[in-house]
């Protein structure tokens, strides 16, 4: 199944959910079910934006995009997560405020339309399981799981209070415990997106060792001016300048760039580089070729 039909399916799963949880959580008067309807919710947005996410990054690079839309999914991402914190501020007021003015629950109502939702998120989980290292995909499975755990939590404050009708607490408290499972999921992806709009070196990708396997290639005498980025979660670029040696024709020098693309492809999953062929290194005081933070009057920020 493709990514789209699988973020479509449980796209579907949970708004019937919600719709669900919403109408019950009215009627058994529970605060942890409609804290629980709410992340649902965010779900259902978060979602679809992974969906319109995959959509746009299949298209192909353009004139205006000429790397394409692969970012599209790493903005999805950071949207769900502002979209999870939107969220986690109005359980947490409105599970205060419930602190402050119990209500009855139905206990018995909570227990059986959480159950409810934890067999769809669970199901959802499984759908959008996927072994790549997508962001996107990341970003919606981790709904998913805060869902079917939030739910649990849910049941367990509903199952108590199935015991003990005294102890309204426990309702209110477990949207509380909904709140920090949102809270903790949104983080990482948050952390992760913003790591690649900010064009920062992949956390698993070791710059020492990716420079080595450069320098290993026969006919590369140094390498410098070296930047690796993420486009997306699953497309890796980079830009380097490489000394080669021995002062090789264009067709030789061709070669040797072409064995060291061939080198870091895929230990280091790299899917685009961009090497500039040097006979000499950059020798002034301050090398030309390195970036600047700011450029110099009537000229750019990265000069060769």
């Amino acid at each position: 199944m493709t990514r789209t039909r699988r973020l479509a399916f449980s796209l579907a799963m949970n708004a019937g959910l919600v719709v669900a949880q919403v109408v019950f959580a009215t009627v058994a008067h529970s605060s942890g079910l409609l804290a629980d309807a709410g992340h649902n919710l965010t779900d259902v947005g978060a979602l679809a934006l992974s969906l319109v996410a995959v959509r746009l990054a299949l298209q192909p690079p353009s004139a205006a995009r000429s790397f394409g839309n692969h970012r599209a999914t790493i903005l999805a991402a950071l949207a769900n997560a502002a979209l999870i914190a939107m969220v986690t501020v109005l359980i947490v007021v409105a599970s205060i405020h419930r602190f402050g003015h119990p209500e009855h629950v139905r206990a018995g109502i909570v227990v059986v339309v959480a159950s409810f939702g934890l067999v769809v998120n669970g199901l959802a989980a499984l759908v959008l399981r996927d072994r790549s290292n997508d962001l996107n995909m990341r970003s919606a499975l981790l709904h998913m799981v805060g869902d079917a755990l939030a739910s649990l939590a849910v049941i367990v404050a509903a199952v108590a209070l199935l015991f003990v009708p005294s102890s309204t607490w426990l309702d209110p408290a477990s949207a509380l415990a909904v709140a920090a499972i949102i809270v903790y999921q949104a983080s990482g992806v948050f952390k992760d997106s913003v790591a690649v709009l900010l064009e920062s070196t992949p956390s698993d990708v070791d710059l020492p060792e990716l420079t080595a396997t450069m320098a290993a290639v026969d006919g590369v005498g140094e390498v410098h001016d070296l930047h690796v980025w993420s486009l997306s979660s699953e497309m890796r670029v980079l830009s380097a300048h490489l000394v080669l040696t021995g002062h090789p024709t264009l067709e030789e020098a061709q070669v040797v760039g072409d064995q060291v693309k061939t080198a870091i492809a895929g230990p280091f999953s790299i899917a685009h580089s961009t090497l500039e062929l040097e006979c000499e290194r950059c020798n002034d005081d301050q090398d030309p070729c390195r970036m600047e933070a700011t450029p110099p009057t009537g000229g750019t920020a990265h000069r060769h």
